[in-house]
């Protein structure tokens, strides 16, 4: 009797641990739950994209030092992973929420030796991939009505919310602003929200941030971000206006800021969008130019780009196109009747980057050296096409050109020449 007794205990005490189990499980990461805003409710998720590419054609002065096809010789080809998500969000309650995302990211160049000063991405001394904290924050829900108060490293306002999502290639290709690295995340405190709650067709979004991503802030100097946007026709027009801000250096002699201004519109159906971005960023004493009278003058750098793309479906569900064009100016204030040439000082976030030069071990053709090439003149015109198959939701395949040409501003005049990529891209999401 006291042997059933004691077994009668030990099943219920496992059939409890079994249902409790079952149940941090579901809440742990269950979609609906979270979606709902479930107490203690979480999902995991993540995504990657690469790609197996075929560099056509080299630039033969290895222009555009930021994209991750520069020095690149001609004709190599690899398969290469671009991006690695791993991320966990997670519901403390129905007014809090918390993010992190762990995320791996191509070098660029690539081939980049990590230790030379042309390195930018997350591989380590040995060459190896490795995963840096992107994402880490916590969400204060309707702090009040309509907006959220979002406090750690989150995604700015400059693209990742409403035109990166639009464009919806981002496994293809960077926005045109993100290419120039205006950040994606940074550290700080934000207010996301919505002038019309109920609706959700007017909403802000505004940050203040160190300004240095996932980067330890290297001064007191902070980066303001703010956009405002509205939705028409049902939610099918977007408008959507941004403007940042931020000292870079603040001394007698040298006031030396940036100061970027983005417009976007599109047009979007479940089965064609339609959309034009744009911005002009000027940095204060930015560039040095050489008079052809002899001595030198600060001068600002006025960039500008413009990006114009469309996709659809062919296939509803199955398969679709996509194609875009990029036109850049790195500046667009140079005056080759004063100066005979330019050189950059210490712009941020490849608005006035030179090209790298690699050079190569002939036994083994790693790359021993980056060099950086003189001009940061060139106008640059990107364009991609391609197809999106799409055998199951969250599994992509996507055959695609990738295309930037080169065009010195200079009156000496370095030749036009481009870059010229086949790839086949895969692109795969799970949990969300």
């Amino acid at each position: 009797m006291k042997r059933n007794f004691i077994h009668q205990i030990l099943l219920l005490v496992s059939v409890c641990s079994i249902s409790l189990s079952a149940r941090a499980q579901y809440l742990w990461n269950n979609d609906t739950a979270y979606k709902a805003g479930a107490a203690g409710s979480g999902r995991l998720w993540g995504l990657l994209f690469g790609d197996f590419y075929v560099k056509a054609h080299s630039d033969s002065l290895n222009r555009g030092g930021n994209n991750q096809y520069t020095g690149i010789p001609k004709n190599r080809n690899a398969f290469a992973f671009r991006r690695i998500y791993l991320g966990y969000d997670y519901n403390l309650s129905k007014k809090f929420s918390a993010e992190i995302l762990l995320a791996a990211e191509d070098n660029f160049p690539a081939f980049n030796p990590p230790n030379s000063t042309a390195a930018s991405g997350d591989a380590l001394i040995n060459n190896k991939e490795t995963f840096f904290i992107k994402y880490a924050n916590i969400r204060w829900k309707n702090v009040w009505k309509g907006t959220d108060l979002i406090v750690g490293e989150q995604p700015t306002p400059a693209f990742p919310l409403i035109s990166e999502r639009l464009w919806n290639y981002r496994s293809i290709e960077r926005t045109i602003a993100d290419i120039r690295r205006t950040n994606s995340y940074d550290l700080g405190v934000g207010l996301q929200g919505k002038f019309d709650p109920a609706t959700g067709n007017f909403g802000y979004d505004l940050l203040v941030a160190n300004g240095t991503s996932d980067k330890p802030a290297a001064n007191s100097f902070k980066w303001f971000y703010g956009d405002i946007y509205a939705y028409f026709m049902d939610k099918k027009l977007v408008i959507d206006l941004y403007a940042d801000y931020q000292r870079l250096n603040w001394q007698p002699g040298w006031h030396h800021d940036r100061q970027m201004t983005k417009g976007y519109i599109a047009y979007t159906t479940p089965g064609l969008t339609v959309g034009v971005e744009g911005f002009v960023n000027t940095i204060r004493k930015d560039t040095k130019a050489t008079r052809i009278a002899g001595g030198a003058d600060t001068i600002n750098t006025a960039a500008q780009g413009i990006s114009l793309y469309v996709h659809g479906d062919i296939i509803p569900n199955t398969l679709r196109f996509f194609v875009r064009y990029d036109w850049y100016n790195p500046n667009h204030q140079l005056d080759n009747g004063t100066y005979s040439g330019y050189a950059g000082i210490a712009s941020p976030n490849g608005y006035n980057t030179p090209g790298y030069h690699l050079t190569y071990n002939p036994g083994t053709g790693t790359p021993t050296a980056a060099t950086a090439t003189t001009d940061i003149t060139a106008k640059e015109r990107f364009i991609t096409v391609g197809l999106d198959f799409t055998p199951m939701k969250g599994v992509h395949f996507m055959p695609n050109i990738w295309y930037n040409h080169y065009a010195s501003q200079l009156a000496t005049g370095a030749m036009a020449d481009y870059d010229l990529v086949y790839r086949m891209t895969f692109y795969f999401v799970f949990g969300r």
